[in-house]
C-alpha cells in the first residue's frame, strides 16, 4: 500500500459561524477542505488539507461534458460528552469505490480517505454544531478534470472532501410527507448507473421532483424503468413499507442505490425481531394493502434526512392516506434508535460509530 503524507495549509482568518437556527442544509461550509489529484502514470498524489475556496478548471474539463462525477454523503455528530463521532464511514468510502468502478474512475485508497476525513474534521472541529438535531454533513466527491473533448475515461481527476454544518434536511422535520407516484419519468434502469452514487442520477430525477412540487408533494416515488410496475426509490432515498406487521423494502437489483442507512435500518429491525424482507414489490401490492387496511407504515431512509415518514401517496387521481398521516410506531423506533446511536445517547451494539 502506498504511504501518503497529508500536508496541511491552515488559514488564520476564520469565517464567522452561522447560528444553529439558520443553518438549513448544505448552504454553509467550513474553513478547510481536503484535495487530492489523480495524474495518469503517477496515481493519486498531493493529498492536502487547505482553505475552502473555489477551484480552477478548464472549460474543457471532462466532468462538464461527459459526466464522470461521483460523490458520497455522511455525517459527524457531537455527543453529549463533547466527543465527535462518525457513523459507518468505511462503508461510504467502499461505496465511493464501487461508484468509481462503474464510472471508470481510478479507485481511491479507502484508508487514506478515512484518515484524511478524520484530520479534516479535527482541523475544523469547532464547526461541528451542538444544537439538537444538527450535525456536520460530509461530502466526498471525485470529478474528471482532464481538458479533452472526447468520450473516454479521463486521465486526470480531483478528489475532494468538503464539510457543511447542517440542520434538518426537510423543513417538515420528522413529520410525515406527501409523495407523488411518478407515472412517466424514471430514475434509473437495471444495467445503468442506478446503484452508483453519480451526479447524473440526481440530475435525471429533478424533473419528477419539480412536477411533484407543482402538485404540493414533497418528493417522487420512482417505479422501475422497464415495466413501470415495481417500486424502486423515493426521491433520493430508499423506501420501506410495513404491511400486515412485516417490513418490506425493494431488493438491490442493480438500479437501486445500496443505502448505508437502509442497511442500518434492516439490521436494527432484525435485532428487534421485526420481520423484514428485501424483495421486489409492485406498487399494485401497496395499493391492495392500502385498500384492505394492511398498509401500516411507509418511510424513506437516507443519510441527509435519516428517516422520512410518508403520510400520503398519490397514484393517478387516487389519494392513499397512511396511518392517518401520523408517524408509525416502527418508524419512530427506527428514528430514535439510529439517532441515539449516531449521537451517542444509546449503546452501539453494531460497532458502527468511530470516535475521533
Amino acid at each position: 500500500m502506498t504511504t501518503y503524507q497529508i500536508s496541511t495549509e491552515l488559514i488564520t482568518n476564520k469565517k464567522e459561524k452561522t447560528p444553529a437556527d439558520q443553518l438549513g442544509f448544505g448552504q454553509v461550509f467550513t474553513d478547510h477542505m481536503f484535495v487530492m489529484d489523480y495524474v495518469e502514470g503517477q496515481g493519486w498524489v498531493n493529498p492536502t488539507i487547505t482553505a475552502y475556496a473555489p477551484i480552477e478548471l478548464s472549460p474543457a474539463a471532462m466532468v462538464f461534458h461527459y459526466g464522470q462525477a461521483v460523490f458520497e454523503g455522511l455525517k459527524a455528530y457531537l455527543t453529549e460528552d463533547g466527543e465527535v463521532q462518525l457513523f459507518r464511514p468505511d462503508r461510504n468510502f467502499k461505496r465511493l469505490n464501487d461508484s468509481n468502478k462503474r464510472l471508470c474512475i481510478p479507485a481511491i485508497d479507502e484508508e487514506l480517505a478515512l484518515n484524511a476525513l478524520k484530520e479534516l474534521i479535527r482541523v475544523d472541529r469547532d464547526w461541528v454544531p451542538s444544537a439538537p438535531g444538527t450535525s456536520l454533513y460530509i461530502r466526498p466527491f471525485i470529478i474528471a478534470t482532464e481538458p479533452y473533448l472526447g468520450v473516454n475515461p479521463a486521465k486526470n481527476y480531483k478528489f475532494m472532501i468538503i464539510l457543511s454544518p447542517v440542520g434538518s434536511y426537510y423543513k417538515e422535520g420528522i413529520n410525515p410527507v406527501k409523495i407523488l407516484v411518478e407515472q412517466h419519468y424514471v430514475r434509473a434502469v437495471v444495467g445503468g448507473t442506478g446503484e452508483a452514487k453519480t451526479a447524473g442520477n440526481y440530475a435525471s430525477s429533478l424533473k419528477g421532483s419539480e412536477l411533484a412540487a407543482q402538485q404540493g408533494y414533497s418528493q417522487t416515488l420512482w417505479l422501475d424503468g422497464k415495466e413501470n410496475k415495481y417500486v424502486e426509490e423515493v426521491g433520493s432515498m430508499n423506501i420501506f413499507f410495513k404491511i400486515d406487521g412485516k417490513v418490506i423494502t425493494p431488493a438491490l437489483n442493480g438500479s437501486i442505490l445500496p443505502g448505508i442507512t437502509r442497511d442500518s435500518m434492516i439490521q436494527v429491525l432484525k435485532s428487534k425481531n421485526i420481520p423484514v424482507e428485501e424483495r421486489a414489490i409492485a406498487f399494485e401490492e401497496v395499493l391492495t394493502a392500502a385498500k384492505n387496511g394492511t398498509l401500516e407504515e411507509v418511510f424513506g431512509t437516507g443519510t441527509a434526512a435519516v428517516i422520512s415518514p410518508v403520510g400520503e401517496l398519490k397514484w393517478l387521481d387516487e389519494i392513499i392516506a397512511i396511518n392517518d398521516g401520523q408517524i408509525g410506531e416502527v418508524t419512530q423506533m427506527l428514528y430514535d434508535t439510529l439517532l441515539g446511536i449516531q449521537y451517542g445517547t444509546l449503546e452501539d451494539p453494531f460497532g458502527w460509530t468511530i470516535k475521533l
